[in-house]
């Protein structure tokens, strides 16, 4: 990521929170249950987010008629004591399933060989790959999640005159910091416990770069923050999403016209309450 590890903070909480609110409506989006400060002794302190995803437009056509909407109500748990965090993923459809992740922070170019600190064993069984945000790939899953078509070979950002990032912009950039995402699927299913592992990590890792090329283009937007600033967006949008889920459906109720930033989104929401 072309920013500093400070930055990162502020930039990938304002994402998270502008992607949630862009993907809720009344019938289905992301419902936050809980956000509470918490200390661990392996992790520091820092804060617990405990989240539903209500994700029923995204049951195949296979599956409707005899699986019920809830089916796939995703839970999340996540732990983050930055620079480090875990977050634990379950769903009821696969009660017997789980998707850890575990993240590192650190102030490089992806050069650290093992960030999570991995015994040889676990080395030996893990599979690297690089993601690169200015990759203009796209595969099944990208198409899944919805993910933006965002190009940031030809971004440049007015505020900090960061991009466009181009070839071998990763040893060129300064700052630049990387996230080390450990994921572990574990799918106990006979049959299809391999076939479902990898879908999931595919859709993981989709996610993830969805995410991070929006933090990166969304930066004249939350450049300048404060962690406070950030806390505070984090209520309202609680707030914000709880009242979105529960309100009736409107024809037309797509955005129009230019997307506004999440502050301008959260002021018109709470205007109409």
């Amino acid at each position: 990521m072309p920013m500093s590890m400070e930055e990162y903070e502020i930039g990938i909480s304002y994402t998270i929170m502008k992607m949630e609110q862009q993907n809720t409506n009344s019938k289905e989006g992301v419902e936050v249950l809980q956000q509470v400060p918490f200390e661990d002794e392996k992790l520091g302190k820092g804060q617990y987010t405990s989240k539903n995803y209500h994700l029923q437009s995204k049951i195949p056509s296979w599956m409707k008629g005899f699986a019920p909407a809830s089916a796939l109500t995703v839970h999340e748990e996540s732990w983050c004591a930055y620079p480090n965090s875990r977050t634990v993923i379950k769903c009821p459809l696969f009660s017997k399933c789980s998707l850890t992740i575990d993240t590192v922070i650190r102030p490089d170019n992806g050069c650290s060989e093992n960030a999570h600190n991995l015994t040889s064993e676990q080395l030996a069984a893990r599979e690297v790959e690089v993601v690169d945000i200015a990759s203009q790939s796209r595969d099944y899953w990208s198409k899944v999640i919805s993910a933006p078509n965002v190009d940031l070979t030809a971004f440049r950002s007015q505020r900090t005159s960061r991009g466009p990032l181009l070839k071998g912009w990763m040893d060129s950039c300064r700052p630049v910091m990387t996230t080390y995402k450990l994921v572990i699927m574990d799918a106990p299913i006979w049959g299809l416990g391999e076939r479902l592992e990898d879908c999931i990590i595919a859709g993981e890792r989709a996610l993830f770069l969805a995410c991070h090329r929006l933090c990166f283009a969304w930066i004249d937007e939350w450049y300048g923050m404060t962690l406070d600033q950030i806390r505070e967006m984090e209520r309202q949008t609680d707030l914000l999403l709880k009242k979105t889920l529960k309100k009736p459906a409107k024809a037309g109720s797509k955005h129009d016209g230019k997307r506004k930033t999440l502050k301008e989104e959260i002021v018109a929401v709470g205007s109409c309450t």
